[in-house]
């Protein structure tokens, strides 16, 4: 009809659409951390989030608590928040009342006014928030703040990846750890701990390697002997780096220190913790670092002595770092946080304010307790700087004001009814998972680096993906459409799948004739965004927009269009169903349901059969949400049926657990040890005899032939497919051990599993055999059901097989790599896109207090940092 079109959908001009909103979204969120105010010095009482609504036994508000309306706001996840005040977060090792403490935070108090009008213009901001370099946190929109089991507020933002990556640029990082008889006891545990704090101000643009001595120079962890590698999630906390500390003084290594690789190409520290210097070693640093001394020096002095502190402070002096003292293990976090400081002056006297954008994160620390911690999101952020001109030499950061953006809202902009969403269910590992084990068949890489590049165009792939909670492969071909998002660092990509994702049916109707053929299932209409709007359903939001009521509304007009089109032309089928319904011979005995999906997320359904006969109960129901459209799901049963062939039936059953209740409808059998073997997924079995039974056995083209037993895979009825999960959790068995005993605990740690996947062979149309099991055989014919994914199978009862014959698990096992492998893995550098600039070096930083070293390995630590230049 002349109302119908069939459009191909252009892969280049859709990614250059959504990434053109993504651009223009991103950008809005970077305008809201480009802030200007004047400081000021007085002080003066704040809500501190921790005390907040708190009261005495007396029933007053305690001194820093005050009263804090909070009211529960969907657009923050339901967490109590005040819209109209920001408050303040203190960790509990900072004196919240501390003079320094309560002059910046009435600095920042002219905040509060930014980001209430940062939130009026944009009412799609999440968090917006201020991080002091001296530790207090203010946060947009003012929350209650939970703090762990024991009372403490551990959470620092200094240690955040936001503000870390705002307030420096990257930076390669030489740790050197004096374990020479001197550093016992206390001492090897505050130097441990300062190791591990260094670690955590290190993300993922960051290069790093940790350096043991005594009188020669070890490598704490072998695998990265002689080079530096990257500070991802791995190398920092799952690798033995970060592990090896614990067992310092028992690693062995090389004196050798031979570069290879490269690091960030720009800031190169070395931070030394020892208990003494003998010596200033002058002649070292004039050999190899001055007169640019573009290596810096940091010193960290441990224990109480301060014997050699002259030349400790010397030596970070004259080479542009810093001398701290380290007495007790309290003193760590804020003596470590000073380099961040001194790293950060270049940048603030040169007045460059960088905005960063971190990599996709879980911030499960913020609000642990709610649903906000299984949002994935990434952060935007940009330093604060004094501008005074008498402290201009000095460059001193005053903070890092950043917000945070939920990958939700980035997914939002690309519809649904064009690209199948998934809804975003991270893992504890998320972090670590790199473009190239995403998509496994891009074995050389070739999107990944384009990607990382910020190149535009397409590539092809013949890709296995999974459905059904990764239990049922799917072979696909898959277009891939890539571009840059234009000021960030990020590049946005689309796939379309060859065959249902290239057309796309288009028609006109009128708003009047689809109004009234109207099953609403998906989100039509953003009423999250204005405040006035929230008061409306899904279904109130489409007619007063359609009607032009509210013109102001964020709706979809194009799948408004195509969902109305949808109702319109499917509405028909009801009264089909309703003819065939009343003419009892036009029904065959067993049909339940009918029903119809269209691609706008409109469904339509009928039933044939009451509760009380009605066998699958729950298929279909809208308590059933697994077999529903949503924003961000196509239920099973559609996919399936459009990765197969056009013009073939698909039978389909839902999975369910396999407990004493029989979910699936199947009938009952005589027992049979054979039949322990076969799952829950047999559509009918029938009984014909005692020696033998029939079924229909649900084996999906390209899709999941469930546990069988092994000898259906010995006769190729299902080819076997290996599917990976780089984001796996194993267990992995500690022992603590005490004088007394040792205790054995399970504890979960990231890793890489594979698991099998067993897909039909479509070629073997009819098969028969014999399957010797001990002192009898069992006959089997198996033949494929026409245009269909069923095959009929006919198997002799009366011998068991069960002893020969184990289930097949699809249960994930670890992969296990050798150390050769794991090595190679921990220090292999991808091609990976760097910060735009580099902030590592400025003429005018005045000198400040400085350290420490020891000469037998300083030339060694100098030249393995420069030659990374």
């Amino acid at each position: 009809e002349s109302i119908i079109k069939i459009v191909d959908i252009d892969g280049r001009a859709q990614v250059r659409d959504f990434s053109e909103d993504i651009e223009r979204m991103l950008g809005s969120k970077m305008k809201s951390v480009k802030v200007r105010y004047q400081p000021h010095t007085r002080f003066f009482d704040y809500y501190n989030s921790m005390l907040v609504n708190t009261m005495d036994d007396d029933g007053n508000f305690i001194e820093l608590g005050g009263e804090f309306p909070l009211e529960e706001n969907e657009h923050f996840n339901n967490i109590p928040v005040n819209t109209m005040q920001s408050d303040v977060q203190v960790p509990t090792n900072v004196y919240n009342k501390d003079p320094y403490i309560l002059n910046g935070i009435y600095m920042s108090e002219a905040l509060n006014d930014v980001f209430i009008n940062n939130f009026k213009k944009d009412p799609t901001l999440t968090w917006q928030y201020f991080g002091s370099s001296s530790g207090f946190f203010r946060i947009y929109p003012g929350i209650k703040w939970t703090p762990d089991s024991n009372g403490v507020a551990a959470f620092d933002c200094r240690n955040r990846n936001w503000y870390i990556q705002a307030a420096t640029s990257p930076k390669d990082i030489i740790i050197v750890v004096d374990i020479s008889g001197s550093m016992k006891g206390l001492k090897m545990t505050i130097a441990k701990h300062t190791i591990n704090t260094i670690l955590d101000t290190l993300g993922e643009n960051d290069f790093v390697n940790v350096i043991a001595y005594t009188d020669y120079v070890r490598y704490v962890e072998p695998c990265f002997q002689g080079t530096l590698v990257q500070a991802d999630l791995d190398n920092r906390e799952v690798s033995p780096l970060s592990a090896s500390v614990s067992v310092l003084p028992l690693c062995g290594a090389s004196s050798q220190a031979a570069t290879k690789g490269q690091g960030s190409l720009c800031n190169q520290a070395i931070m030394l913790i020892t208990d003494g210097a003998m010596e200033d070693f002058k002649d070292v640093f004039e050999e190899f670092n001055w007169p640019d001394r573009r290596v810096r020096l940091f010193t960290y002095l441990i224990g109480r002595e301060m014997t050699f502190a002259d030349n400790t402070k010397w030596i970070a002096c004259n080479n542009k770092g810093y001398y701290t003292h380290i007495s007790t293990l309290a003193d760590v976090q804020e003596n470590v946080m000073e380099y961040l400081h001194v790293l950060s002056r270049p940048m603030v006297i040169n007045h460059n304010h960088d905005i960063i954008w971190t990599e996709a994160y879980m911030d499960s620390v913020l609000f642990a307790t709610k649903a906000q911690s299984l949002l994935l999101m990434t952060s935007v952020a940009m330093p604060v700087f004094s501008k005074k001109k008498e402290t201009l030499s000095h460059g001193i950061l005053l903070g890092v004001v950043g917000s945070d953006i939920p990958l939700l809202e980035v997914m939002k902009l690309a519809p649904r009814y064009r690209l199948d969403g998934k809804k975003l269910k991270p893992k504890p590992n998320y972090n670590s998972v790199d473009l190239a084990e995403v998509e496994w068949e891009d074995i050389d890489e070739t999107l990944r680096t384009a990607m990382v590049k910020g190149e535009m165009g397409t590539l092809s792939l013949n890709v296995r993906a999974s459905v059904d909670k990764a239990k049922r492969p799917m072979f696909l071909t898959n277009d891939y459409f890539y571009t840059t998002i234009n000021d960030t660092p990020f590049s946005f990509g689309m796939v379309l799948t060859r065959g249902h994702g290239q057309l796309m049916f288009m028609g006109t109707v009128s708003v009047e004739e689809g109004k009234c053929h109207w099953p609403l299932s998906m989100t039509y209409c953003e009423t999250d965004i204005d405040p006035h709007h929230r008061k409306y359903s899904q279904l109130q939001a489409v007619i007063r927009y359609l009607q032009g009521k509210e013109p102001d509304l964020e709706c979809d007009e194009v799948l408004l269009q195509q969902t109305l089109f949808d109702a319109v032309v499917t509405a028909p089928l009801e009264a089909y169903w309703q003819a065939i319904m009343l003419n009892a011979s036009g029904m065959e005995a067993g049909v339940e349901t009918a029903f119809l999906g269209t691609r706008s997320g409109i469904i339509r359904l009928t039933r044939y059969t009451g509760m009380e006969t009605r066998v699958a109960k729950k298929f279909l129901t809208p308590a059933d949400k697994d077999n529903l459209f949503t924003v961000d799901h196509f239920p099973l049963w559609y996919r399936l049926a459009m990765e197969n062939p056009p013009g073939s039936f698909l039978y389909y059953m839902p999975v369910e657990d396999n407990d004493s209740k029989d979910k699936t409808g199947t009938v009952g059998l005589p027992y049979d040890p054979w039949l322990s073997l076969i799952p829950s997924l047999v559509t009918h079995l029938f009984v014909l005899s005692k020696r033998s039974y029939i079924m229909l056995y649900i084996l999906y083209h390209f899709v999941q032939c469930y546990v069988t037993p092994n000898y259906l895979i010995v006769v190729c009825l299902c080819n076997r497919v290996s599917l990976y999960d780089y984001q796996g959790m194993c267990r992995s068995a500690h022992s603590h051990s005490s004088t007394c005993f040792s205790i054995k605990v399970d504890a979960l740690q990231p890793c890489d599993t594979e698991y099998p996947g067993f897909v039909y062979d479509s070629s073997i149309r009819e098969t028969n055999s014999l399957i010797k099991c001990g002192r009898c055989q069992k006959m089997f014919v198996v033949q494929a059901v026409p245009e269909s994914n069923l095959v009929l199978m006919v198997v002799q009862a009366d011998c068991d097989c069960s002893r020969q014959y184990s289930s097949i698990t699809l249960e994930p096992k670890e992969v296990k790599y050798n150390a050769s492998v794991k090595c190679n893995r921990m220090k292999s550098q991808k091609v990976r896109r760097r910060p735009n600039s580099c902030h590592a070096y400025h003429p005018k930083v005045s000198p400040l207090p400085s350290s420490l070293y020891n000469c037998v390995i300083l030339s060694e630590l100098l030249s393995l940092a420069t030659g990374l230049a």
